[in-house]
């Protein structure tokens, strides 16, 4: 065994104990320094946060704006509910996470668990609607209809309701005056999201975790007016909760009041009348494809036309947007979202494009014009037309000889339009375009606004589209790998035709340009667009952003800023054509292709001039799309029905009772002014009181009861389908019979 001296022993020792010393010495150091770091350097900043994890927050969330229309009538507000709230922070303190709980206030409201603990959950990724996609850290709210029993049964029994509250609450509320749902136009509201809330942290319009927000329509556009802010009360507690003191606290400021430029009662009747023309159209049978017309979704816009603003705008299939106050069950939201739902949150007057049809030709007239063919000019109206070997047709290959251009748009006659718009592209070169080619067909298509956005101040709006030279050679760039995959070894006619686009696909053929000129082919238009247009040729030329807001009310009356019209825009035409399109445009209501429904059907023409143009437009693999655009000296009505037939057979009895509606005008072509229920454009704003409160204005006719108008006194039809052009028939009339008060309740072309 060896023996280790007694001094290397030591030695060892001491080098450790000196290892030992330098780490303790190097830890305290460490500890110093940083304690030094938290208490001198950055101890202000960690002072401050220290002393609000003592704080806690109640939130009191603002009184949201009212939103009424242009008399004064309410259709977007607020009512006081019992709302039962779930605390998910509460709930998941629990070993089941709640599921208890929830069961047995499911028992007691009369809902299913299932759909309680729907409402609860947390939207992510992976969770669809129903959920919550609010703040997991505010009360959720389960039901906001909830009776006063389970409310005091809630806060009696507190002990077998851990995390759960009830208590009067003020809830967003969707009147429906007349029976108008208004639904896309209003829009609706849903909870904010965390992300929303960091997003908008430093901007002028902060959210707090207890803020809906408005999600489409004009509860979203005008959101940062109707919120106000949330009132948040801060108290000091200490470490168990117990309150030591108040601090600083900011009182919720009611959101400001919107006044609209829609009137309720023609809401109600261009609803009813929509809704009606579809169903007629349903029972048209279609004799291209064999059935009846499917008739799934339309829309109709009515507009000032002095100013752009919006007195209705309907679409259909419409929704109620009460279904999303209190959080939307899983049931309703399938309804509204499902495959089958055919979307009714979607508003088709500003959202849905289609090729235009013959309410199109407006623009080809003007672009010819300004191409140099005289509007009184000779042009044949031949029954088909011949372009590379294509036989283009009229409507039942009826021809009209020598026409003008005003005679062609009274009769519609294509074989004009397709002449003209073939006579120009050759000037420009053909598919060797000249460089500086005109192209007047597609620039004045642009200076009618098509393609792009109208600024109307609703989102979601589609721009559209003209297919001209930039977007052939785009659209073939992202499509030419797939054609020429396609057409690579063509074996019929659908890989022939890949082929064709493979190799010249970015070239305007003649048949485009001719196809083009009577709004077919791939040209895209919304109503508001279109309802613009025509607007502009009321107004003599200027294209106004169409508005549905109007003014803007503080909470206390003090300040009202109103919304004033604004032009993007004007028309390339001169006073002496905006004229003679205006004469031909009559003609079409009194002796061309619209003309069973209005002049020879007892409309007063000598009293009020109204204009018309008719549209069908065909697309591929559907059934055609009825268009019908019209103006008054005051008024432009545009409605359309996809899938719904001719322009005039399916949208003509509908315009036409909006028409008599609006002026009172009755069988016979009689007018009553005092069934009239909007004879011209309403100038004034509702009285406001001075304390901030909005009068609704009442007319002596307006009579309490029932909001929703029926068939007869909305002007529709009481018959089964809607005649066909072919049929010189009259068209159901007498839409002027009023409405009653509720607000004492709280292609070719075709005729």
């Amino acid at each position: 065994m060896t023996n280790i001296p007694e001094t290397g022993r030591s030695s060892r020792v001491n080098i450790r104990l000196i290892a030992i010393q330098i780490l303790v010495m190097s830890l305290l150091l460490t500890l110093g320094g940083r304690l030094w770091y938290l208490q001198i350097r950055n101890g202000d900043e960690y002072e401050k946060e220290a002393a609000g994890n003592h704080v806690q927050q109640v939130v009191q969330p603002a009184v949201r704006g009212s939103i009424v229309d242009a008399r004064g009538v309410p259709i977007a507000d607020n009512e006081t509910r019992l709302v039962v709230s779930a605390s998910r922070t509460e709930l998941m303190k629990m070993d089941d996470e709640g599921k208890a709980v929830l069961t047995r206030l499911a028992k007691l409201l009369g809902m299913s668990p299932k759909t309680v603990r729907e409402k609860v959950r947390l939207c992510d990724a992976k969770t669809s609607q129903p959920c919550w996609n609010g703040s997991p850290y505010q009360p959720i709210p389960v039901t906001d209809d909830a009776k006063p029993q389970q409310a005091l049964q809630i806060r009696e029994r507190s002990e077998e309701y851990p995390g759960i509250t009830a208590e009067p609450a003020a809830v967003r509320h969707y009147p429906a005056p007349y029976g108008a749902n208004t639904s896309q136009a209003l829009g609706y509201l849903s909870p904010v999201s965390d992300e929303e809330i960091k997003q908008a942290k430093d901007t002028d319009s902060p959210f707090l975790p207890a803020d809906e927000i408005g999600r489409s329509g004009l509860e979203r556009s005008y959101d940062s007016k109707l919120r106000g802010s949330s009132g948040v009360t801060r108290y000091e507690v200490d470490n168990l909760g117990r309150v030591m003191g108040r601090a600083k606290s900011d009182k919720a400021k009611p959101g400001s009041s919107l006044v609209t430029s829609i009137d309720s009662r023609v809401q109600a009747v261009a609803e009813k009348q929509l809704d009606q023309a579809m169903k007629n159209a349903r029972h048209e049978f279609d004799k291209n494809t064999g059935r009846n017309y499917k008739a799934d979704s339309g829309a109709v816009v009515v507009m000032e036309n002095k100013t752009g603003r919006v007195v209705s705008m309907a679409s259909n299939p419409e929704y109620d947007p009460n279904a999303w106050v209190g959080g939307i069950s899983g049931k309703e939201y399938a309804k509204l979202t499902g495959k089958k739902s055919n979307y009714p949150l979607l508003n088709r007057s500003i959202q849905s494009i289609s090729a235009p049809g013959s309410i199109f030709k407006v623009i080809s007239t003007t672009a010819a014009v300004k191409a140099g063919y005289p509007f009184n000019g000779n042009y044949d109206c031949a029954s088909s037309y011949e372009v590379g070997g294509q036989v283009f047709k009229n409507f039942e290959s009826k021809g009209y000889g020598s026409i003008n251009l005003g005679r062609a748009l009274e009769v519609s006659c294509d074989t004009v339009f397709y002449d003209l718009a073939y006579k120009q592209w050759k000037k420009d070169g053909g598919n060797l375009p000249k460089k500086g080619a005109k192209d007047w067909f597609y620039k004045t298509a642009h200076q009618f606004g098509l393609g792009k956005k109208t600024n109307v101040d609703i989102p979601n709006e589609v721009a559209g589209r003209v297919p001209d030279r930039k977007w052939k050679k785009e659209y073939w760039k992202a499509n030419k790998d797939a054609w020429c995959k396609q057409g690579k070894n063509p074996k019929d006619y659908a890989g022939k035709i890949a082929k064709e686009n493979c190799v010249s696909g970015m070239k305007m053929r003649a048949g485009d340009s001719v196809n083009y000129s009577i709004g077919q082919g791939d040209t895209l238009v919304t109503p508001i667009q279109m309802a613009t247009a025509y607007s502009a040729l009321a107004n003599g030329g200027t294209l106004y952003d169409p508005t549905l807001g109007k003014a803007i009310v503080s909470p206390d009356g003090k300040s009202v800023k109103e919304i004033k019209p604004r032009a993007h825009g004007k028309l390339p035409l001169d006073k002496r054509t905006l004229g003679q399109m205006d004469k031909a445009l009559q003609g079409v209501a009194t002796r061309g292709s619209a003309a069973y429904r209005f002049g020879q059907a007892g409309w007063p023409q000598d009293k009020i001039k109204l204009r018309a143009k008719t549209g069908t437009a065909e697309v591929a693999g559907k059934q055609t799309t009825s268009w019908l655009a019209t103006y008054t000296d005051d008024f432009t009505v545009v409605m359309t029905i996809s899938q719904g037939g001719t322009g005039s057979g399916a949208s003509g009895p509908a315009v036409r009772g909006i028409y008599d509606a609006l002026y009172g005008v009755g069988k016979g072509g009689g007018i009553d002014k005092k069934k009239a229920l909007l004879p011209e454009p309403e100038k004034n704003l509702p009285k406001i009181d001075k304390d901030g409160a909005i009068e609704a204005r009442r007319d002596k006719q307006d009579k309490a009861g029932d909001a929703k108008p029926d068939a007869a006194e909305s002007g529709a039809p009481d018959g089964q389908a809607a005649r066909r052009e072919d049929e010189q028939g009259r068209p159901q009339q007498n839409a002027g019979a009023q409405v009653r008060d509720a607000r004492e309740q709280t292609g070719g072309e075709r005729p």
